[in-house]
């Protein structure tokens, strides 16, 4: 029983777990604005179980998948697997076991959850493959979390419209930007394996240019996304406040200086999506 909580608290450590915060807020944006208001707080739990559990099944079939890669690449061959801390069986299990988490909590919602439940595993869990076939990789992995808001709208709703799927788009945009961002410290390393990606593709300077071309669609969308929810100056601002957050996370780190990666893909993303929610929430309750 002790080796087996501590490998499960290595593997939560290894995927990050905490990092659901990334797209969870986007999906409790979704889910305010399908109930118009608060959704019940049974719906609210188990929106967040399929998120953490999608993402949980997502992270550690991606760590598998990845690690002989990761065993080559100095920046990544301390992870757990590659170093030898975890077994390949017991990742294995890990994602199997998060994977019908989710499937039994969105069975639970309603009928589209669960018939919509194993395409949208299969989005989180092929990004894993994307980087061996295509430069554009990092669409894939906004898509995989994009599809957070509209899942969320389908969990309240049991349908889907399609004014959330600008929503999505924008999420899409908004990952898409900082994983091109973020591969830019493996320039070299993609080089010289053959993996695919933005930096690898273009340079440097190109990927910094083409992640923020995707972070100004995306305050664009947001700002569709409030005219088509008839929204208005609390959600505004909040779309003010990301894109002064987007500002500064790029003007800390440039294709010349990438020391501060971490605070700008970790902590600023992170409360880019809490603040983003926390303004359209207020919006939409203080209508009521």
């Amino acid at each position: 029983m002790a080796s087996l909580w501590k490998s499960t608290v290595v593997t939560l450590e290894m995927i990050k777990w905490e990092h659901s915060v990334f797209a969870l807020p986007f999906a409790l944006t979704g889910a305010v604005l399908a109930a118009d208001g608060w959704p019940s707080w049974r719906v609210l739990g188990l929106i967040v179980v399929c998120m953490v559990t999608a993402r949980s099944a997502a992270m550690a079939f991606n760590r598998l998948v990845d690690a002989k890669l990761d065993a080559a690449n100095p920046r990544t061959a301390m992870r757990a697997l590659p170093a030898g801390a975890l077994s390949r069986g017991f990742v294995a299990g890990f994602v199997v076991v998060s994977s019908l988490l989710f499937l039994v909590s969105a069975a639970i919602l309603n009928r589209l959850t669960l018939e919509l439940a194993p395409l949208a595993l299969a989005v989180v869990l092929l990004y894993s493959y994307m980087k061996r076939i295509t430069r554009w990789s990092h669409v894939v992995l906004g898509l995989a979390l994009g599809i957070a808001p509209s899942a969320a709208w389908v969990a309240v709703r049991g349908s889907l419209d399609a004014r959330i799927l600008v929503l999505t788009f924008a999420v899409l945009l908004w990952v898409g930007g900082f994983d091109v961002l973020y591969a830019c410290q493996d320039f070299e390393h993609d080089r010289a394996v053959g993996l695919n990606s933005v930096p690898q593709a273009f340079g440097l300077t190109a990927a910094f240019w083409i992640a923020r071309a995707m972070h100004v669609g995306m305050l664009l969308m947001l700002c569709w996304l409030i005219g088509l929810f008839g929204l208005g100056k609390i959600a505004m601002f909040g779309v003010a406040v990301v894109a002064i957050l987007l500002l500064y996370e790029h003007s800390i780190i440039s294709p010349r200086d990438m020391r501060r990666m971490d605070a700008a893909f970790f902590t600023l993303n992170g409360v880019i999506s809490v603040v983003f929610f926390g303004f359209v929430a207020a919006d939409v309750l203080m209508r009521r």
